[in-house]
């Protein structure tokens, strides 16, 4: 398995990216062999909606606000148990659907530094409970504007 072939050449930490549905669905064996992951959300959004993220007409089925991205997130976040769950990308810059995935259980986000200040500021509002709330609030939802909307609305 790759994750011991990377120890034996003297690569302490293992990880891997989750960006498909399989992955996602098996990330219980998956933690089992690595010590984190991280989520692309850009990819894994576009293949759990199975729609091309570079189709400007299905850009409605490329949000990761959608709950079946949601729901795949929370998966992972509840498999991963203590390791690091990380997020990078366009998700994590976005600073309710940053605090989403807190409370989906993504305990590491990564972004471009223009947008660091305001998701910080934003996540330092709010505690683990009020984002583990309004996440499960927004898997319920319809379509991904909804969730978006409706976590507005619940973390004001």
């Amino acid at each position: 398995e790759f994750s011991n072939l990377a120890r034996e050449n003297g690569i302490k930490k293992v990880g891997v990216m989750i960006e498909t549905p399989s992955a996602a669905l098996v990330s219980d064996q998956i933690f089992d062999i690595v010590d984190f992951a991280s989520f692309g959300t850009n990819d894994l959004t576009q293949y759990v909606m199975a729609a091309d993220r570079l189709d400007s007409r299905l850009s409605d089925l490329t949000n990761s606000w959608h709950p079946a991205v949601l729901r795949i997130i929370e998966l992972v976040g509840k498999n991963a148990k203590n390791k690091s769950l990380g997020v990078c990308g366009e998700a994590a810059a976005d600073p309710q659907l940053a605090a989403v995935l807190i409370g989906l259980g993504v305990n590491s986000l990564s972004m471009a530094s223009n947008s660091i200040s305001e998701v910080k500021s934003f996540i330092a509002t709010q505690d683990l409970n009020k984002c583990q709330k309004v996440a499960q609030e927004v898997m319920n939802t319809k379509n991904a504007i909804e969730a978006k909307n409706l976590a507005i609305k619940l973390f004001n």
